[in-house]
């Protein structure tokens, strides 16, 4: 029998948390994934079975929505769909069951990883961090950036704590980068 164990995207058994002065950055991997792309003729009937599904109206461009499931814009007529893991292991099933041939949908759980900052000064890390104007991100918005030459999503859940999501491949080198602007801002 073999004797498994789970470990984060940077290798560890539990979640890292790094805080410098009032910034916190940890990884969270608890989150399940989907990303759905709607059909050519089938955008609107796929964006009424995603509200559906997340509860809310399907966000527009530059933003995410739902509890506790949400789907933040990525592309036009795409979303990725996010739900924590211990309820929604199976989301991509779940949302394909829910879209059905409206969209396509692919798992995208392992593809990416999550750090969420929070603190008074995340605004300072962000600004050394990618070339969003963070300062004029409302609650609900949604972005992509380039960190550390990475396509990443930035979400804002309020002024003081941001979601990112980058590559899991290269969680290290994501995770070197907050790490490395939050010294160098505070």
């Amino acid at each position: 029998m073999h004797d498994l164990a789970a470990i984060t995207a940077l290798g560890g058994s539990e979640p890292r948390v790094d805080t410098v002065a009032d910034v916190t950055c940890t990884e969270v991997p608890d989150v399940a994934l989907a990303s759905v792309a709607a059909r050519s003729s089938q955008e609107t009937k796929a964006q009424k079975a995603l509200t559906k599904l997340i509860g809310v109206t399907t966000p527009d461009i530059g933003r995410f929505a739902g509890d506790p499931v949400s789907a933040f814009w990525t592309g036009p007529d795409q979303w990725m769909v996010e739900a924590p893991f211990e309820t929604h292991e199976d989301l991509a099933q779940q949302v394909k069951d829910a879209v059905g041939d409206t969209a396509s949908v692919t798992e995208q759980t392992d593809a990416w990883t999550r750090f969420d900052l929070n603190g008074a000064r995340v605004l300072a890390v962000l600004e050394l961090l990618c070339p969003l104007n963070a300062r004029k991100m409302a609650e609900g918005d949604a972005a992509r950036a380039a960190i550390h030459h990475l396509g990443c999503f930035v979400l804002c859940h309020s002024p003081d704590a941001f979601s990112v999501y980058g590559p899991r491949s290269s969680a290290g080198s994501l995770h070197h980068a907050i790490t490395t602007a939050m010294k160098a801002a505070l």
